[in-house]
């Protein structure tokens, strides 16, 4: 299965140029049944990546782009009479798929956010009385313009808890940035470009062998010690919570499993720990003038983190 991963990742890279870590951590994501926030300016990928990875798997998926007027039921979906049965019938919305599509998800109003992130958590809606399981695998990928605040709400601190990952795709390099104007001359850049590579079958064994890698004591007392160092760290004024400590073992052997091992290693831990960590913490007064951003305070934190001495092997 471990070779599924790379057909499947040098697929979404018949779209996506030169960011194969945000591959590989969305991917991760998906391997350990997490939620992304991907985080960026306009125009550097997101919703392609998002498209690329869904096409590039036989699974159901639904965009919805996020406005002020977006209600809860364009999400969750809505209860409707039949007029031939006179009965309540549930009316599907947007998130009764495999992955769906949030884009601009600061732009939906505090309610219609709610509603997505409890749809997150349960993998479930409840509507007058009855509840609907999502289809299994089921994941969330928002996007949102960090630079732009006007005309957003801001995702609470408690809620970007309920993401497994942020991630950052940057700007591409120059050689990176002629390839991409250069496939959009020959159309290479469209989505419809691609075909699937993988079922959902496919998916959902590799979900299960993800879940069987190997994380030795040694490397969960590591992780334990990384999160307990944000909570006692002068730079941080709240530190991870034990949800920090269980989203990063199962990002560490997803990553792990991509990597084509079924153990964890140190640099497994260490390479996934900021996408998985930074948007779990607030900076103190101290943290923020000495640090720019969570990321750079949380990897100065762990350098005072000792790895296991053996590799955790």
């Amino acid at each position: 299965m471990a070779n599924k991963t790379e057909i499947l990742i040098q697929n979404i890279e018949k779209i996506i140029v030169g960011k194969r870590d945000s591959v590989e951590r969305v991917l991760s994501a998906l391997l350990c049944g997490g939620h992304v926030l991907i985080e960026d300016v306009p125009g550097v990928g997101k919703t392609k990546l998002v498209s690329a990875l869904a096409r590039s798997v036989e699974g159901r998926f639904n965009r919805i782009q996020l406005t002020p007027d977006i209600m809860p039921s364009d999400i969750v979906g809505f209860s409707m009479i039949n007029p031939e049965t006179r009965e309540l019938e549930y009316k599907e919305g947007a998130a009764m798929c495999n992955f769906l599509l949030a884009d601009e998800i600061n732009r939906a109003s505090p309610k219609s956010q709610s509603s997505l992130l409890e749809v997150m958590e349960e993998h479930q809606i409840s509507l007058d009385g009855k509840t609907f399981d999502l289809p299994a695998p089921f994941m969330v990928l928002a996007t949102q313009n960090p630079v732009e605040t006007y005309g957003t709400y801001h995702l609470p601190e408690a809620q970007m808890d309920r993401f497994l990952m942020r991630i950052s795709m940057g700007y591409p390099t120059e050689q990176e940035e002629l390839e991409i104007i250069e496939r959009s001359e020959t159309g290479q850049e469209e989505i419809t470009s691609i075909d699937a590579v993988m079922t959902i079958s496919d998916l959902l064994e590799m979900i299960d062998e993800a879940a069987k890698v190997k994380a030795v004591p040694a490397i969960k007392k590591y992780i334990i010690d990384l999160v307990t160092a944000t909570r006692n760290s002068e730079y941080v004024k709240l530190g991870v919570s034990p949800r920090g400590s269980i989203a990063l073992l199962k990002a560490s052997k997803a990553y792990a499993y991509i990597k084509g091992r079924d153990y964890v290693i140190p640099d497994d831990v260490k390479d996934i720990m900021s996408d998985v960590l930074s948007h779990r913490l607030m900076l103190s007064p101290k943290g923020k003038s000495a640090f720019e951003s969570n990321e750079q305070a949380l990897e100065q934190i762990a350098l005072t983190v000792a790895a296991p001495s053996d590799g955790g092997i």
